[in-house]
């Protein structure tokens, strides 16, 4: 279909935990067991659940972010000054709460290497396909605590550690360079939070005015990718939060979409689109004519119930009442497991849904 990411059928990121694997890491936590035997059942999933991606006929295949808790924190928690600490109570979504625990900047931000680098290398050394590598974007550092989660010691101002977490994202960008990455996505619920209201004084209510934002994130993410290796694709996704099914935002992309896909340098866009929380096609009027791409995220991992395949053709064609259906592909609006917990549907159900996002992709794009 294409030979090059974002590919006509891909896919966010996470996946469903097999039993096995919930299994071992609560033996884990309970200390029934050691660090080296759920690192053997870890690797032993992530080779069976890249064989099915690559079965299903994906292009790009990911490690399911197995060996992690959540999408963002464990990624950043391991950045040089930043800490993952306890908090009152989780995140809340519609309906739900995650369990608690948050992060902290007590230091200065700074990449000097990162665990996270081994767990690529393995999938590298795994697939015959192109291995995706997925981490938070920098903006997630700042919006998910805001000031009150920065301290003010080390950063009396915030100019500073916006241009230390992008200078450290650049570093991050060449260190997955040089381990082997082609493919990487920066994922990033902000720019979506950023469209909703009740975040956006959420925001204000802790000491953050959302209005500038959008420019020093666009700022944080050019300087990360200012100098990436032009064999290097890499791309964002966007959607309202997805935790156990529920969600956090509502709201369309119209805020933010002219700098988001106008001023940025990413050569993709993952965008929610399953709902109406996320409004209309009209923002992707702002995508500039070219190589850019947007992937349309018309099919929810949220449930298991299987899409009417013309009625996502449908909302493709209405989609390319705004840009040029060669400019987009077909996804999951988001990952089927942001956290370790999973989404509320099946392994089946989720495999279904990947295999008809192939079909329908070769169907649309040839």
């Amino acid at each position: 279909m294409t030979s090059r990411a974002p590919f006509r059928a891909d896919q966010v990121g996470s996946l469903l935990r097999p039993a096995r694997l919930k299994a071992a890491r609560a033996d884990y936590e309970n200390g029934k067991t050691d660090a080296n035997t759920l690192k053997s059942t870890e690797d032993e999933c992530i080779r069976e659940v890249v064989t099915r991606q690559e079965t299903a006929g994906l292009q790009a295949v990911t490690d399911g972010e197995f060996r992690r808790t959540w999408w963002h924190f464990d990624y950043l928690a391991g950045l040089d000054g930043v800490e993952l600490v306890k908090s009152e109570h989780g995140i809340q979504f519609h309906g739900v709460q995650t369990k608690p625990g948050t992060i902290a900047v007590t230091g200065r931000v700074g990449f000097d290497g990162h665990y996270m680098l081994d767990h690529f290398r393995f999938l590298h050394g795994i697939t015959n396909v192109i291995p995706k590598m997925t981490i938070p974007a920098p903006s997630v550092l700042h919006f998910r605590g805001g000031r009150v989660s920065i301290s003010k010691q080390v950063y009396p101002g915030l100019d500073e550690f916006f241009a230390d977490t992008a200078e450290a994202y650049r570093k991050a960008v060449h260190a997955f360079y040089a381990a082997g990455c082609r493919y990487l996505q920066l994922d990033d619920t902000v720019w979506a939070y950023l469209c909703s209201a009740k975040e956006r004084q959420a925001a204000r209510e802790r000491g953050d005015d959302p209005d500038p934002l959008p420019r020093i994130y666009a700022d944080m993410i050019n300087h990360a990718l200012k100098d990436k290796p032009e064999d290097m694709v890499i791309t964002t996704h966007v959607c309202r939060g997805n935790f156990r099914s529920s969600w956090i935002a509502e709201g369309g992309y119209g805020p933010v979409a002219e700098i988001m896909l106008g001023e940025t340098a990413y050569d993709g866009y993952f965008l929610e689109y399953d709902t109406e929380r996320a409004g209309g096609f009209e923002p992707l009027r702002f995508l500039p004519k070219g190589d850019k791409r947007v992937v349309l995220g018309l099919v929810t991992s949220k449930s298991g119930d299987l899409e009417d395949r013309d009625a996502i053709r449908r909302r493709i064609d209405e989609a390319s009442r705004f840009a040029d259906l060669d400019q987009f592909c077909l996804s999951p609006q988001c990952g089927f497991a942001s956290t370790e917990e999973g989404n509320i549907l099946t392994g089946d159900q989720q495999w279904k849904k990947l295999e008809m996002i192939v079909e329908l992709a070769r169907e649309v794009w040839g």
